[in-house]
């Protein structure tokens, strides 16, 4: 703490009096010392003697303490295969003294997680890292971000940002939830580059010295009050489209039958292929969908029929019915494979190719 914050807070009695009195969550440094001098002027027969005066020296101690806070307050959207998925955490020294801070992220084991979920994941490289406010963007995570395992020399009223980065398995669905903490347990700042030794309570009565009280409110669950620590969990929740893929086929035509509805799948008749993709409601969209059907060797391809991409369906899929009214000529046939993009699907939609074939 500066000179002018210390003297602003002696001074508070003034500054009161002015209707400006400052808050500083820290207060007077420890260590310091308060001078309190009382003046004593008398008369001797009207004479002014020399006045006496008396003081009393105290000397503030230590009070420890700090918060971890996650920053915002929902919950972390991530996807399947995700690399580096970030929250972000706030550490603030609230001590009268600098102090290093050792930090611990954890995953959470089944449970409840933060925003309400219940914890089914693990993500995998859990790493921590502080902000570089000197490069990128201040908040944000980015490369110029250094790995830590402790934050060094926090002074007092100062607060550092903390990520908690890892990555998300390609297997994970819709809906899973994983829950992380982050703790950080204040330690003794005396040399700059290295963690001290955590902060303990002066034991007893106060002393002539600098002594040590642990002010720290209590965090998550099993982190007491006055432990010298303090903690608060976050989580990631995966957002990812839940897609389904069914392929069903109606005879149009047959040699004997010609185009009735009593065709029968017979050589020489036409079948008509469906490719259905449906996206469950609640699902993101899924993005770049494409379709490859290799043709089975008993069918000939049917090019007079042109492939129709992205139409719609009518019912529940694969129990509905097949419009064919997706975009013509946006499918193709090559090497014995239909193949068409279906582009986005958003959640709770459904969309077909739809092309024909003749029994050999």
């Amino acid at each position: 703490m500066t000179k002018f914050k210390k003297g602003l807070l002696i001074g508070s009695g003034l500054a009161a009096a002015l209707g400006a009195n400052p808050a500083f969550a820290a207060g007077t440094t420890a260590g310091d010392t308060i001078t309190n001098t009382v003046t004593v002027n008398y008369q001797i027969g009207g004479v002014d003697q020399t006045a006496i005066q008396a003081s009393d020296v105290l000397t503030v101690d230590r009070k420890i303490n700090l918060t971890v806070a996650e920053v915002g307050t929902t919950t972390t959207t991530v996807v399947p295969g995700q690399t580096n998925a970030v929250t972000t955490f706030t550490v603030t020294n609230t001590s009268n003294t600098a102090i290093d801070v050792a930090l611990t992220a954890a995953q959470l084991s089944g449970g409840t997680a933060a925003h309400g979920g219940t914890d089914v994941f693990n993500l995998s490289g859990l790493t921590m890292y502080v902000d570089n406010t000197s490069t990128g963007t201040v908040g944000s995570w980015d490369a110029g971000d250094a790995v830590i395992t402790y934050l060094d020399e926090v002074g007092a009223d100062q607060s550092r940002t903390v990520f908690i980065v890892g990555n998300v398995a390609l297997s994970q669905t819709n809906g899973q939830v994983a829950g992380v903490t982050l703790t950080g347990q204040a330690a003794t700042g005396a040399t700059s580059g290295s963690l001290g030794a955590n902060w303990t309570a002066t034991a007893g009565a106060n002393t002539a010295g600098v002594d040590t009280v642990l002010a720290d409110a209590a965090g998550l669950t099993g982190d007491v009050a006055y432990d010298g620590k303090h903690s608060d969990d976050d989580d990631y929740t995966v957002s990812a489209p839940e897609l389904s893929v069914y392929k069903t086929s109606r005879v149009i035509s047959d040699p004997v039958n010609g185009v009735s509805a009593n065709a029968k799948m017979i050589p020489g008749a036409v079948v008509e292929y469906c490719l259905i993709v449906s996206n469950a409601s609640g699902g993101a969209s899924a993005t770049s969908v494409s379709l490859s059907d290799p043709l089975p060797s008993q069918t000939t391809y049917d090019s007079s029929f042109v492939p129709l991409v992205g139409g719609s369906y009518t019912g529940t899929a694969p129990t509905g019915t097949c419009n064919a009214d997706g975009t013509a000529t946006a499918g193709a046939y090559s090497a014995g494979t239909i193949s068409g993009t279906l582009g986005s699907i958003a959640g709770n939609s459904t969309e077909t190719i739809v092309f024909r074939v003749t029994i050999n």
